[in-house]
């Protein structure tokens, strides 16, 4: 028709250089839109051709199923089109920042929403105590939909939708307004993905148990115990005293089927690629509903084969790669954080390469147990041998570093190391859990024990991080001596980890020296759970003192915000500073170097409770955390500096 009307023109003489006036007037005024439209599809193609060839080859490797894989690659786009203009916008922006989580602004706070602040619109509500406290990353503890009864929750892991908010805590439209209240904040937030499980109230369980055969093959069913029997010889048990086993048997449909963690939570078979797909799916989802930082819970273990331990399988690295590249290619901006709570040489494979990496961000698990276990024995040559391990990783190997989380500390340490000193496994694990739970004669540590059982001889830690440094036992008994010295450890320790390479994180309430919580003891829903102890409500009566120095809560929380804040604006703690040991001629006291740009800092931490003598080679420095600000260089090779029970110093050099 336009063609004929074309010719008309023509034939008519004149009219044809008004109508392609018109219709370049028109089509002008459309550029806009079209070539935003297919700027927006463009986009999403060539990031999808660009991993293309790998994902294809690392997909066919594993599932060699071409339908499958088309499947796959159509679900990544459809999640493409239905992330919102702003969330593009989030990832166009960071596109030219891609490392700004390396940042030395970068902190973060782990917590539970309903302790913290009730449900999400209350977490909303308090983003400015964020702002006051320095953090720029909220990581959210479970708080998708499980079930009601809280024995077969497992504090949020066992979910049993991936697209629903637990009631309690509100909905998916809340959590979007809160990612986008945090987004105008410069605020990050993590969410946990439990990828290993769900609960078996899932849709998926519930079709697998009414006997729906597909529902079954995303689990691991057998009809008998032949098969669960060859695994359970090389898998170990993951709670032996609480959970044992590796199977369930349904005596409802007869059959056995897999549960590592609990029996309510049943493993998801990713032998089978549309649990792969439609598991990545759901990352995606969250994702799209904001989250920046998406915490794929215990990794290690998604893969599942015969007569091996189904843990850190090569598969494994093979599917997370591929939630990586999916990222890449749909939310760019978005970070997956691998919880990995193992051994270093364990732990490190997680980052995959600088070419194809894997998680984005590990757990710094065996420092913070190390750390601990320095505390108890005043003793840093394991500390300062695991760090060692891990100083000259790449630039893109960003650990979190934190002294407590939710989970319960397990003594992982590298015992072949301690051996060299005449310390045994099983002796040096009941001496610790001795230590930090006053059991030991002269420790000040108030922790309760975790999965305690004689035959394994393998007991792990709880207790918020005041308790376990011993301002609780100081205020119990008004030792004002103790109670001092107590505040000194737990400011060294923060100091500690906020010096470390990476990105520290604050377990909520630590700020404030909040203590044990022993009123979980008389909740039937809770008291089977020693976790529960540092997993108290936020007091914010309490924290309504941590601006009066004259409490303990003032106390703490001042000289950490102090911390946090000279980090924040000092360069050098840049976490793609080269962070190295250094010696300081006494195994009390740990050194620490960073270089960052020019600028050079040492860190030197007394964990002992006397007064410690250190030497370090001369230079022009300052401390950092003092007022006195001007620099003092020695006269001699070697620097003296005196150190304080628990004290620490961070001296930057001119």
């Amino acid at each position: 028709m336009l063609e004929e009307r074309r010719d008309t023109c023509h034939a008519d003489g004149g009219g044809s250089d008004i109508l392609m006036e018109k219709q370049a007037k028109d089509k002008k005024a459309k550029k806009p839109a079209n070539d935003s439209k297919q700027k927006r599809r463009s986009r999403f193609d060539v990031r999808l051709e660009k991993y293309y060839d790998e994902l294809k080859w690392l997909y066919m490797e594993l599932y060699n199923d071409e339908e499958a894989f088309k499947y796959f690659v159509k679900m990544l786009r459809r999640n493409y089109r239905e992330r919102k203009e702003t969330l593009k916008g989030v990832d166009a922006r960071r596109a030219g920042n891609p490392n700004i989580h390396h940042s030395n602004r970068m902190m973060g706070m782990m917590l539970y929403t309903e302790n913290f602040a009730g449900d999400l619109e209350g977490i909303k509500d308090r983003l400015e105590y964020f702002k006051e406290c320095g953090v720029k990353y909220v990581h959210l503890m479970p708080l998708l939909k499980t079930s009601e009864d809280q024995g077969r929750s497992d504090g949020g892991y066992a979910v049993a939708d991936f697209r629903s908010v637990r009631p309690d805590l509100g909905t998916m439209k809340d959590l979007e307004k809160l990612t986008a209240a945090c987004h105008k904040r410069g605020v990050r937030i993590c969410l946990d993905f439990v990828m290993n499980h769900t609960s078996d109230e899932h849709e998926w369980a519930r079709a697998a148990r009414a006997g729906d055969p597909a529902a079954q093959a995303r689990y691991f069913f057998y009809d008998d115990r032949r098969i669960p029997d060859a695994y359970e010889r090389t898998m170990p048990q993951v709670f032996p005293e609480t959970a044992p086993g590796n199977f369930t048997y349904l005596a409802d449909i007869n059959k056995f089927v897999m549960t590592t963690f609990y029996p309510f939570q049943w493993d998801l078979n990713y032998r089978n690629p549309m649990v792969f797909n439609d598991m990545t799916d759901n990352m995606l989802y969250l994702a799209n509903r904001g989250v920046d930082i998406i915490r794929l819970d215990a990794v290690p273990y998604i893969w599942k084969e015969l007569g091996t331990q189904c843990r850190n399988l090569y598969q494994v690295h093979t599917l997370v790669r591929m939630m990586n590249i999916a990222c890449r290619i749909v939310c760019p901006s978005v970070l997956l954080l691998g919880e990995v709570v193992m051994e270093p040489s364990k732990v490190i494979p997680y980052f995959g390469t600088e070419d194809s990496p894997e998680c984005d961000m590990l757990y710094n698990v065996t420092t913070m147990a190390t750390i601990w276990h320095t505390l108890a024995t005043r003793d840093v040559r394991l500390l300062k041998h695991q760090l060692r391990q891990i100083e000259n990783l790449p630039a893109n190997c960003i650990f979190q570093n934190y002294l407590r989380c939710h989970d319960d500390i397990g003594w992982g340490l590298d015992y072949g190391y301690l051996s060299r000193f005449g310390i045994a496994e099983p002796s040096h694990k009941k001496y610790l859990n001795d230590w930090f739970t006053g059991r030991w004669g002269v420790s000040p540590a108030r922790g309760e024990l975790y999965n305690d059982s004689e035959w394994m001889q393998d007991a792990r830690l709880c207790g918020t991080t005041a308790s376990l440094c011993g301002i609780e036992s100081a205020v119990y008994e008004g030792n004002e001596e103790a109670l001092n010295i107590a505040i000194a450890a737990d400011v060294m320790l923060h100091a500690c980890m906020l010096t470390l390479r990476g990105i520290p994180v604050i377990y909520s309430g630590d700020e404030i020296g909040m203590l044990n919580d022993y009123t979980y003891h008389d909740d039937p829903g809770r008291w089977a759970d020693s976790r529960n102890i540092h997993r108290g409500r936020m007091d914010w009566e309490l924290a309504e003192q941590r601006h009066d120095p004259s409490t303990v809560t003032g106390r703490v929380y001042g000289e950490i915000r102090k911390l946090v804040m000279i980090r924040k604006y000092a360069k050098v703690f840049h976490s793609d500073a080269h962070v190295y040991t250094v010696e300081t001629g006494d195994d009390r006291v740990l050194g620490i170097a960073r270089e960052y740009e020019g600028f050079r800092m040492i860190g030197l931490f007394n964990f002992s409770p006397d007064h410690v003598r250190t030497e370090i080679v001369s230079a022009e420095r300052v401390d950092m955390t003092s007022a006195d600000r001007h620099y003092v260089k020695g006269d001699g090779p070697m620097d003296e500096y005196w150190i304080e029970p628990y004290g620490f110093r961070w001296l930057l050099e001119k």
